[in-house]
């Protein structure tokens, strides 16, 4: 029985609705809310429709689903405004990209005499089905987030490279500690955690004139997601 998890995690998605918050929307008492995530009762038909208007969810999702699947590695979810900022790419199509556009983004840093630099990246979706089907490959983006103190950044053999530059831009996001220790479970739990977030509080995802999603790189890792 997934319900009273289910429940609780809604809660914890709609800004920690306590519940008594929720006990008074429903017109019901906190004890009975309690009893529901205890699994002890289980509401009535009516009351799970409401339930699922409050969340935007269905009655699968909220009876049969295990919509909790991201475990303590993942907190501080947020809506924050992310300054501009400018940015060089690199992608790589293979079946490990994400090492090799991290480096090269890495060293073209350290040519520019930055040592520490600031690394995003996304999945680049242009990618063949024989590429993916036959050869096992998919895309990755890596970018340097370029410091204010950098104006004219070039490549490793010097060469002059343009900047992409994005406007301040509201963003959904997530935390995630300790990401690649079990990557292929954390990570999409992860994004699935932020876009429940989303549609339960209805933050709208944009992909135009932005990016439209990126992670942080390092030992911890933020997700963003562009919203309205």
């Amino acid at each position: 029985m997934n319900f009273g998890k289910n429940l609780q995690y809604l809660r914890r998605l709609s800004g920690n609705m306590t519940q008594e918050q929720l006990a008074e929307k429903l017109n019901v008492s906190r004890q009975t809310v309690s009893k529901w995530e205890l699994d002890a009762a289980q509401p009535e038909i009516t009351k799970a429709v409401e339930l699922c208007k409050l969340f935007s969810c269905t009655l699968d999702d909220l009876f049969r689903s295990e919509l909790d699947v991201c475990d303590n590695a993942c907190s501080n979810l947020r809506v924050e405004l992310v300054p501009a900022f400018r940015y060089i790419a690199h992608t790589v199509i293979s079946t490990a990209p994400e090492s090799d556009a991290i480096d090269r983004v890495r060293k073209i840093a350290a040519a520019n005499g930055v040592e520490n630099p600031k690394v995003i990246g996304w999945d680049f979706p242009f990618v063949s089905q024989e590429q993916i089907n036959v050869h096992h490959m998919h895309g990755y983006t890596a970018a340097w987030v370029l410091p204010e103190s950098i104006t004219a950044p070039t490549g490793c053999e010097g060469e002059p490279l343009e900047p992409t530059e994005q406007k301040a831009h509201r963003y959904a996001a997530i935390h995630i500690e300790n990401p690649f220790i079990n990557p292929f479970a954390t990570i999409p739990n992860a994004y699935r955690t932020l876009m429940d977030y989303m549609r339960i509080n209805g933050l709208e995802h944009v992909e135009n004139d932005v990016l439209p999603c990126y992670e942080t790189d390092g030992d911890t890792m933020d997700i963003y997601i562009a919203c309205k």
